[in-house]
């Protein structure tokens, strides 16, 4: 498979800037740079936290969607205010304005009485809108790595941390919100967030931005958006990032069957829970362990096939509680495996950082989002047409066919096609 072999490390090195970033990198570290965002947003809004409160205090489940809702929109919409984090101040200085803001914002938030005040709400909008800040921050410096293995392994630590830590802020708030503590609460979940974003003062070292006038660094964004956006080779990067490749949708829906497999729910809540937690996050750590001489995008196909085919197991297999636990946490492993070559997909189409490299990052990542929800619409579909089955089914045959297809390419004509970097 010489024809789709990764870039060179000295290839990507000599893209790097001159000033040691390719000296100090540390896979492990994105880890924790993305903890901020991962407690805030997979725990608190996204991760069960803030559904508990608002069900404690009578919100009917229709409400409490609406405002979750709302609430994780800037995970779809920060690239809107994401090209910030490429000026003014260095990335990882915006990783901790954006932690440390998250962290003051839901803190006062979750210690008022009433949750769906509009000061309260605003309070809760504005510290996720700042945990993005945090996103685009980390996928800025992801840009700076030199090494395409370290790269890959980087991106798989960055996904385990923020499965890991969002997981880790659901289980220790969820109990705190029983005690009736608001202020308790409020402050615990303020740490979780605001602390770790100390782990930006041991960032990889930064270029620095005041060399350059403001008219000088616009004038080479611009020339990095054209060559990361305007080519050919960027379609069908588009399109694998926008694809149902291991989406993990049925990581939302499936609990809803579990009882047609015989399984209770205790059982169901761990699975779900900070089981499924540790089977994604060991899923993530795993794709650290392949070779990284074969493009990202033929890995992650592959990987989608895989996990496409572990759905086959809910699918085709007898409706009793070992098929529901097999399937399910072979599905896990492989959504967390799949979530790491996501990134270094991203990367890879991303190039180095250069300028703008935050900007462009918040631009290719928001696609992620995109079969996630097509593809919650998908398994919902196949559940009320075939039933239980019918879930797995469904995001199998969709999930297994756009990776076909896209696999075809990249092994066919995309070979053909040369390594994507932003100029410099």
């Amino acid at each position: 498979m010489n024809e789709i072999e990764a870039v060179s490390a000295e290839a990507v090195r000599s893209e790097l800037p001159n000033d040691g970033s390719s000296r100090d990198e540390r896979p492990w570290l994105y880890s924790l740079l993305i903890a901020p965002s991962a407690s805030l947003m997979n725990g608190v809004i996204q991760g069960g936290v803030l559904a508990y409160m608002l069900r404690q205090r009578g919100v009917g489940s229709q409400a409490r969607a609406d405002l979750i809702f709302w609430l994780a929109l800037p995970t779809s919409i920060y690239f809107l205010w994401s090209p910030l984090t490429d000026f003014l101040v260095k990335r990882r200085t915006w990783l901790l304005i954006g932690g440390l803001a998250g962290g003051i914002l839901m803190a006062l938030a979750l210690a008022q009485r009433d949750l769906r005040a509009r000061s309260t709400l605003a309070m809760m909008f504005l510290a996720a809108c700042a945990s993005q800040l945090v996103v685009s921050s980390c996928g800025g410096m992801l840009g700076t790595i030199g090494a395409e293995k370290t790269r890959r392994t980087a991106g798989s630590f960055y996904q385990a941390g923020g499965l890991a830590f969002g997981a880790l802020a659901a289980l220790a708030l969820i109990p705190l919100s029983d005690r009736g503590q608001r202020g308790l609460l409020g402050m615990a979940a303020g740490a979780m967030i605001a602390l770790p974003a100390l782990a930006a003062f041991a960032a990889p070292r930064q270029e620095s931005l005041s060399s350059e006038s403001l008219g000088q660094r616009l004038k080479q964004m611009g020339r990095e958006f054209v060559a990361t956006f305007w080519r050919w080779e960027a379609i069908p990067y588009t399109l694998t990032l926008g694809a149902p490749i291991a989406s993990g949708a049925a990581v939302s829906l499936i609990t809803g069957v579990a009882a047609d497999y015989g399984v209770d729910g205790a059982h169901v809540a761990w699975m779900n829970g900070l089981g499924g937690a540790v089977l994604m996050g060991a899923g993530a750590l795993a794709a650290a362990l392949i070779p990284a001489k074969t493009r990202a995008p033929v890995v992650y196909l592959l990987i989608g096939l895989v996990n496409a085919a572990t759905l086959c197991v809910t699918w085709l297999g007898p409706m009793q509680p070992a098929t529901y636990y097999v399937g399910v946490t072979l599905y896990l492993f492989t959504t967390g495996m799949g979530y790491a070559y996501f990134t270094a997909v991203l990367l890879e189409f991303l190039g180095q950082s250069g300028a703008s490299g935050s900007g462009r990052y918040s631009i290719i990542n928001s696609l992620g989002n995109v079969p996630v929800l097509y593809m919650l619409r998908v398994d919902g579909w196949g559940g009320d047409k075939w039933g239980p089955r019918g879930l797995s089914g469904a995001e199998a045959v969709v999930s297994a066919t756009g990776a076909v297809v896209l696999l075809a390419y990249f092994l066919t004509w995309g070979r053909r096609s040369s390594h994507p970097s932003a100029s410099r």
